[in-house]
C-alpha cells in the first residue's frame, strides 16, 4: 500500500483478480501528487505481475469514484515544465497492457472521468454523475477525455459534456455509450468482480492481445489494424494455451487456462 497523509492507494488482490481503490473520501477522492505517483507505481507493479491478469480500479467510500485532481494542489503549481513532466494518472491507468475496469459509484469528474475513460469496461452503480467541468475552472482537461470521449460518445456528445461542465446521471451515460453497464449500488462490487473473475479464467495471453488489438483500432487505419490483429492471432496460436482451449472443446468441459 502506497499513501500519503491524506489519501492512499490501495491494491487488493483476489486469485488473479487485482483491485486498485482510490481512497480519499473525505475529498471525494481527489487526488495529489504523491497519490498521483501511488497509483502509477501501483499500475506497473499490477502490469508486471504475472499472477494478475484482471484489474477493477474503484473508489473509496459510496460518495465518489474520483472527482479529479486535488483543486489546492492544483493551485499550488509554480513549476509549469515540471507539472508538464508530472505522473498523468489517467494515462498510467489508459497505459496498461492488462485488462480494466473501472466500477464506478458517486461523482466521477474531470480526472476521474477520464480515468475511467483510460479503462476498457466502464461499469457504473445508479448513483454514478459523470462529468468534465475542467471548462468552468478555465482549462482543457489533459489526461485524454478530448480524445477518449469521442472515440466513445461521438463528436457531439463529447462536445455537450466538454463545453458545457454539466454532469449526466448513469443512465444518460449508459444512453449515449458513455458507460457498458448500470447496476443498483448494492450489487456493483460484486458484479463488478464476478465480470473480473470470468474474465482471469481465460488466458492471460488472450484477454491481452484482444485488449491490444482493439486499442489498436482507435489510432489505425483498418487495413492496419487488421494485420495487426493477424499477427497477434499468430503469437496466440504459439501460446500452449491453445492446446488447451481445442482440448477443452473437444472434450466439452471448460478450458482451464493455469488455474
Amino acid at each position: 500500500m502506497a499513501e500519503n497523509t491524506d489519501g492512499v492507494v490501495r491494491v487488493e488482490t483476489d486469485g488473479h483478480v487485482a483491485r486498485i481503490v482510490i481512497d480519499r473520501p473525505r475529498k471525494h477522492n481527489a487526488i495529489t501528487p504523491p497519490m498521483a505517483r501511488s497509483l502509477g507505481e501501483s499500475c506497473a507493479a499490477l502490469d508486471a505481475d504475472e499472477a494478475v491478469r484482471i484489474v477493477i480500479i474503484t473508489g473509496g467510500g459510496e460518495r465518489a469514484f474520483s472527482a479529479g485532481s486535488d483543486m489546492n494542489a492544483l493551485g499550488e503549481i509554480t513549476d509549469l515544465w515540471a507539472f508538464r513532466n508530472r505522473v498523468e494518472y489517467a494515462a498510467v491507468v489508459r497505459d496498461m497492457r492488462k485488462p480494466v475496469i473501472a466500477s464506478l459509484r458517486g461523482w466521477v469528474l474531470g480526472g476521474g472521468l477520464e480515468i475511467a475513460l483510460g479503462a476498457d469496461i466502464r461499469i457504473a452503480g445508479a448513483s454514478a454523475k459523470l462529468g468534465a467541468p475542467e471548462v468552468t475552472r478555465g482549462w482543457v482537461g489533459g489526461g485524454g477525455a478530448s480524445q477518449m470521449l469521442p472515440r466513445l460518445v461521438g463528436y457531439g456528445q463529447a462536445m455537450r459534456l466538454l463545453l458545457s461542465g454539466d454532469t449526466i446521471d448513469a443512465a444518460q451515460a449508459l444512453r449515449i455509450g458513455l458507460v457498458e453497464e448500470v447496476v443498483e449500488d448494492a450489487d456493483l462490487d460484486a458484479h463488478v468482480m464476478a465480470l473480473a473473475q470470468r474474465m482471469a479464467s481465460f488466458s492471460p495471453i488472450a484477454t491481452q492481445t484482444v485488449k491490444a488489438a482493439t486499442r489498436a483500432a482507435l489510432s489505425m487505419p483498418l487495413e492496419a489494424g487488421i494485420r495487426h490483429e493477424n499477427e497477434l492471432h499468430v503469437i496466440c496460436m504459439s501460446d500452449r494455451g491453445r492446446h488447451e482451449g481445442i482440448a477443452a472443446f473437444q472434450e466439452k468441459r471448460t478450458a482451464k487456462f493455469g488455474e
